[in-house]
């Protein structure tokens, strides 16, 4: 069972939650992504990509907290998604020691800093927000462990992946990890960029 090897905290909350089944897609990208590999990941709505992506930062990251800089950074397509994404990821960290943070765009960009710089292990933002905060030096990508994209299909518009190859131009090295409903010629093209050697899960 794929859920059974992850971190004894995600064990004890998908029981609490009553998950005990993973879906195909879960069987499949979960074991994927914890080998470190990048993974383009390629299902249909209500196939568990959402909590894939969860479970699988909870895991890399120990499900606790660790320094000041961000280890995972997730993208989203906007702010009602990263509020959405935020609220989900609670309902998972609520008794951990992990701190996920979510960079509203409603917010000044300095109050953003500020409360970045007291300490996250999770930002969830929009490809805009985090640009922004790294044009302005308000954002430490030396410890990303972890880099996802949820719902890409929203890099089809020219600001956003012109934002998102600017974004990992800023990071060393990390994982990156791609979660889309299907597989799209844009997305593809980021080979040439970060997604070197990346492996592939499509589930129909």
């Amino acid at each position: 069972m794929v859920f059974k090897k992850l971190h004894p905290y995600i064990k004890e909350k998908l029981a609490s939650l009553d998950i005990t089944t993973p879906t195909l897609f879960q069987t499949k990208s979960i074991p994927l992504i914890k080998s470190g590999a990048n993974v383009y990941c390629f299902a249909p709505e209500n196939s568990g990509k959402t909590t894939t992506l969860i479970l699988t930062t909870l895991h890399k990251l120990q499900c606790e907290e660790a320094g000041s800089a961000p280890r995972a950074i997730i993208l989203v397509e906007n702010n009602v998604k990263a509020g959405e994404l935020y609220d989900a990821f609670i309902s998972y960290t609520r008794h951990s020691t992990l701190r996920v943070y979510y960079g509203d765009e409603r917010e000044h960009i300095d109050l953003l800093k500020s409360e970045i710089f007291e300490g996250i292990d999770v930002l969830i933002a929009t490809p805009k927000i985090v640009n922004k905060l790294l044009l302005l030096e308000g954002l430490n990508t030396t410890q990303v462990k972890i880099f996802h994209i949820d719902d890409a299909s929203f890099l089809s518009e020219k600001s956003a992946y012109a934002a998102l190859i600017a974004i990992t131009q800023s990071i060393h090295k990390c994982q990156y990890v791609i979660y889309a409903d299907k597989i799209e010629p844009n997305l593809k093209k980021l080979q040439d960029y970060f997604m070197q050697f990346a492996k592939t899960i499509s589930i129909k």
